[in-house]
């Protein structure tokens, strides 16, 4: 296997570290969303009315609170599949990015 040469590991360094805050952005905005959720399932726990509305593009629909609360947990599951995901790819990039930087320290002592 050839030897990286250290502008080429420098390069993909800085890759990695874009896409690592890529992820974490996305990361960031999902745990956003998912407070979001929760405050929405707390407010229509809250209520005594049978029914609420949920905003479906550019309109308003009268839905039973219950079916409200199993959309929005079901939401709520689906973020949390991604945001496990996110992590799992955040933590393959941290690796690498320490890999990479180990690899760089070597290359910079000789």
């Amino acid at each position: 296997m050839p030897e990286e040469k250290p502008e080429e590991m420098v390069e993909q360094f800085q890759v990695y570290q874009q896409q690592l805050q890529s992820v974490l952005i996305q990361k960031e905005s999902l745990k956003m969303q998912n407070l979001e959720v929760d405050r929405a399932v707390e407010e229509l726990s809250k209520t005594n009315q049978k029914t609420a509305y949920k905003i479906t593009g550019q309109i308003m629909i009268s839905k039973p609170v219950e079916e409200l609360k199993k959309d929005l947990t079901e939401t709520k599951e689906a973020i949390e599949l991604r945001i496990k995901g996110l992590e799992k790819t955040e933590e393959r990039m941290v690796n690498k990015l320490k890999e990479l930087q180990e690899k760089l320290k070597d290359v910079i002592k000789e």
